[in-house]
């Protein structure tokens, strides 16, 4: 609960913020929530790989940098679809009366209407295009060895660098005024102070810190209870808890019918994690894969194959949304030959 209404303020603090640094309404989900919702997941990596004085505490991060993709990719946008739906049916359901007494209900439709137009679904596709080819060399690079690999993590924060700078710079389009909400800390106010945007801001970050690394503790106490490894833990269970952050966003986004902003939360989140701590990891571990994170590249590379080829054929609902959590059970139920 925590996480969620702390996401619930920082989703209202953020909007504001991108209306005061003057950025595109996607701009606001793919980079500045995306930035505050991947900090739990990078710290994770950023204190296993650069303080881990084992090679097992290493490899926790090397399954969070991982881990993390792989649940956005099918958990996040999986839930995201299954949310859109039940808000769609809802509306569906509702009745209101017009001005001259004529009834009028949402039209049927909610799981076979597609999610946004031809240029809707290039915006959402653009992301995973650029997710794609950098998290193949990221997979890529787990299954060799040779003397300059560190050095290639530079590489990948170069990336990241390059789309901050092209999202930011992507301009305003004529649909971008978000409705903006009073903000919290200042119910009253038409346009709140600055001071209190950046502070709300700050507040939220620091409980959803907080809170998801409490949740990631329970995790990691529960995971040897049931046999599961350290870094099983960090690939299985922990990015489940460091990514609810990005969920819990969705569906506040989705519930005020703001379901772009909400996807590209997401998206941008999976370049953070795509970039930021595979570039941690080449930098200060061997990013030697076995079994278990080679499967979870392959799946994760699955699902958005799975997901840009449905959106490049204009078709992604949020029937075929929802399905993209089943790419995460795939993951789980392959993981058991590899473990046993």
């Amino acid at each position: 609960m925590a996480i969620y209404f702390s996401c619930e303020w920082f989703v209202n603090a953020v909007e504001w913020l991108g209306e005061r640094l003057n950025v595109g309404k996607m701009a606001v989900g793919t980079i500045l929530a995306a930035f505050g919702t991947a900090l739990p997941e990078s710290v994770v990596t950023l204190v296993a790989v650069t303080t881990g004085g084992t090679e097992e505490a290493k490899n926790i991060g090397v399954g969070a940098a991982m881990g993390g993709p792989l649940a956005l990719a099918t958990v996040a946008y999986g839930v995201s679809g299954v949310v859109l739906l039940l808000h769609r049916r809802k509306r569906r359901a509702a009745v209101t009366v017009t001005a001259s007494g004529t009834v009028e209900v949402d039209p049927p439709g909610d799981s076979a209407q597609a999610l946004g137009t031809a240029r809707d679904m290039a915006r959402l596709a653009k992301d995973q295009k650029w997710f794609l080819p950098i998290f193949i060399v990221k997979v890529g690079l787990g299954l060799v060895a040779f003397a300059f690999k560190p050095v290639l993590g530079l590489l990948f924060f170069a990336a990241y660098a390059v789309y901050f700078w092209r999202e930011i710079r992507g301009g305003h389009d004529e649909d971008d005024e978000l409705e903006l909400e009073p903000l919290k800390f200042q119910p009253k106010a038409a346009s709140p102070a600055t001071w209190a945007v950046i502070a709300q801001t700050l507040a939220t970050l620091v409980v959803i810190f907080f809170a998801s690394r409490l949740f990631v503790t329970q995790l990691e106490i529960i995971g040897p209870l049931i046999g599961l490894s350290a870094s099983v833990t960090a690939l299985l269970l922990s990015p489940i808890a460091t990514e609810l952050p990005e969920t819990m966003n969705a569906i506040i986004w989705i519930r005020q019918g703001k379901t772009k902003l909400a996807l590209a939360n997401i998206s941008g989140a999976m370049m953070i994690q795509a970039t930021v701590p595979s570039g941690l990891g080449l930098l200060f571990t061997s990013w030697k894969f076995d079994g278990a994170l080679l499967w979870s590249g392959l799946v994760t590379m699955a699902a958005i194959v799975y997901l840009l080829a449905t959106m490049r054929a204009h078709k992604l609902t949020p029937l075929r949304l929802g399905v993209a959590a089943g790419f995460y059970l795939v993951f789980a139920l392959g993981l058991i030959p590899i473990l046993t």
